[in-house]
């Protein structure tokens, strides 16, 4: 099942600029917040508007609800169930409307990022009121709903509802296989009856599901005018399950024996892995090491009548800063960046912010995270530029670390954006929602850059290699076809992508499916073996490249530390092809466009952490012989 929850936020107008700040300050830390802090600072406030603003921006933590009071049943979205990025609008499909007419939910940034629209109901759900028939309404249906119901059924849509803040799925309809000489026949019906079971602890609901009745169903086949009454029921029985563990049963699925032994079964894998790699490092590199320090730390005399091979002897170029330095300190600022970002992400999942129900504060999480580690970018991008030799063009550094991850973001969100709009879906973000991102990034993101590219310039480090560089470089003899980028690239990629490939998969299905994916722990384990790995490998292709006498390794090992990040991308086809049931155009834009956004993400932040690697690596071992 596809379990997610809400999380309510609103705005409440308040009368003074000091209840405005407050709002704002949790207009943007509200969603990353457990419930029990943001109630407590909203308790402990002391407003003119207080009870309002604190009623209203408590939301989901205000559950206690009296005998026959009437709970509101919200309606979020509709789709075809094998592509989660297809959403629309619940009314898109001719569903009775409430006799009032259409509310709509107020949403914070993430459930709009999510795609969620919440509407009122004409569903009368109240508190601890049982209901055996009740007639919802009565429609005509001609033949544009008709049609529109037709395609609804064949597409296998679901609709998504929630009820107190507690998710619920069902299905639209159903198609029969009628098994007819020469040609099956295909028959469509839509549920016309919706049946309630409710849980309850005393003045509080802990638990929904929904169900439809297979013997109350229209065949809407063959017909093109139809009238059809809908109705629903309403069963309430008593739990001993507390509140405070309501949402356990989103994320039980998670934690099935079976699939905590793959999750395990990952773990031991990436384990082994990186207990080989270190293994070999210890025992062949740091071996062969050695016998260098020996040969290297012979007698003048003795060395000069030796013909001059390996690394040693490239002492002078290797600290030779690589070309482009502009885009390459701009790689390293952001990747940088995007790995304190990730850090940050992580440490908010193990405390327990990101609960299943509440998905849209992960993605609200990331941009305000990005925002806030903008200056890291800046200052690392800067201070490299320096240390490099860049001059006076810093500020052109900076511009071009502004832009390195949100250019091409920006490129694939107007491309994806225009296709979501095309096709009428709520994954088409609001105007209003594009320019909160926008004045995050202007107000934000781009000044803490700057600030952090003025503290870069400034700052009184030096790069300190232990060689001097030549003035004119070394000739670099002619290497084999796998001591070029691209081979390189693919042995530094596997050893990282086959530590983490199995953990893929339940992520996948978590961000592309209707999985929950709530065992952060594991996946942060996963993830610092990911990093381990990446280095490792990286610092052994170093000194593989070093002792050819090739000493182009500022880029390479960029690209060898980055080379994950394809392997993700190649498994992106793997998944969609073979692991679902993705399908159309909009779908596959959203999954392959905002994947490859992701993938590389992760070689910049991979790059960066293979040349951090390599850079330590290679001033240690330059420190330890003698070089003129």
């Amino acid at each position: 099942n596809f379990f997610m929850g809400k999380q309510q936020f609103g705005m409440a107008s308040s009368s003074g600029m000091r209840t405005m700040s407050v709002t704002l300050a949790l207009f943007i830390f509200g969603i990353v917040l457990p419930d029990s802090l943001r109630a407590r600072m909203v308790h402990d406030l002391d407003l003119s508007s207080s009870d309002t603003l604190g009623r209203v921006l408590l939301g989901a933590s205000d559950h206690k609800y009296k005998p026959h009071e009437k709970v509101q049943l919200y309606a979020n979205k509709v789709g075809p169930f094998h592509n989660p990025s297809e959403t629309y609008q619940y009314y898109d499909l001719p569903f009775c409307p409430p006799p009032g007419g259409v509310e709509h939910k107020s949403e914070d940034l993430g459930e709009v990022l999510e795609g969620d629209r919440m509407v009122s109901t004409p569903y009368d759900v109240s508190f601890r009121v049982d209901k055996e028939s009740e007639h919802l309404c009565s429609r005509n249906l001609g033949k544009k709903e008709l049609k529109k119901f037709r395609r609804a059924v064949k597409e296998d849509y679901y609709f998504q509802m929630y009820y107190d803040d507690l998710p619920i799925w069902g299905f639209i309809g159903k198609v029969e296989k009628i098994l007819r000489p020469g040609q099956p026949e295909w028959r469509y019906y839509i549920f016309t009856h919706i049946h309630f079971d409710i849980s309850y602890n005393k003045e509080r609901v802990i638990e929904i599901n929904v169900s439809t009745d297979p013997m109350r169903t229209l065949d809407i086949t063959d017909e093109d005018e139809i009238s059809v009454d809908f109705s629903f029921s309403v069963r309430w029985k008593e739990t001993a399950i507390p509140f405070d563990r309501r949402m356990e049963k989103y994320s039980r699925y998670s934690f099935l024996p079976q699939h905590l032994e793959i999750h395990w079964f990952s773990i031991i894998n990436s384990c082994v892995t990186v207990l080989l790699l270190t293994g070999f490092l210890a025992t062949i590199l740091m071996r062969v090491l050695k016998n260098d320090f020996i040969k290297y730390s012979r007698d003048d005399d003795t060395a000069d009548e030796q013909e001059e091979t390996g690394w040693k002897y490239i002492h002078g170029d290797v600290f030779r800063f690589p070309p482009m330095i502009n885009l390459f300190c701009a790689v390293i600022g952001t990747g940088t960046q995007l790995f304190a970002m990730v850090l940050c992400v992580f440490i908010l999942a193990l405390v327990g912010v990101f609960y299943p129900y509440n998905r849209g504060a992960l993605l609200t999480a990331v941009i305000v995270l990005y925002a806030l580690t903008a200056g890291i970018a800046g200052y690392t991008a800067a201070s490299n530029y320096k240390q490099m030799g860049g001059g006076a063009n810093w500020v052109r550094n900076v511009l071009m670390t502004c832009s390195l991850f949100c250019g091409p973001m920006l490129l694939t969100f107007s491309f994806l954006n225009t296709v979501a709009i095309a096709y009428r879906s709520t994954a088409a973000l609001p105007f209003g929602t594009i320019v909160i991102i926008f004045l995050i990034w202007a107000l934000v993101t781009i000044p803490l850059t700057v600030l952090g590219g003025i503290a870069g310039k400034n700052t009184k480090h030096e790069f300190n290699a232990p060689c001097r560089t030549t003035k004119m470089p070394r000739e670099i003899p002619p290497l084999p076809w796998y001591r070029h980028a691209i081979p390189q690239m693919c042995m530094a990629g596997f050893l990282p992508f086959s530590a983490i490939y199995i953990e893929l998969y339940y992520i996948f299905a978590s961000v592309w499916g209707h999985k929950v994916y709530t065992i952060y722990s594991i996946l942060f384990i996963v993830f610092i073996i990911l990093i381990i790995v990446t280095a490792f490998i990286t610092i052994a292709l170093t000194y593989f490249q070093l002792a050819v006498e090739d000493h182009r390794w500022w880029w390479r090992s960029m690209f060898c530390g980055g080379s994950t990040g394809v392997f993700i991308y190649g498994y992106c086809f793997y998944y969609y092809f073979a692991r679902s049931d993705m399908s159309g155009f909009m779908q596959t834009s959203f999954f392959f466009g905002y994947m490859i956004m992701i993938c590389y993400g992760f070689f910049l932040m991979l790059g960066t952490i293979g040349y951090r690697a390599s850079l330590a690596f290679v001033r240690h071992i330059y420190r330890a012989i003698k070089c003129e």
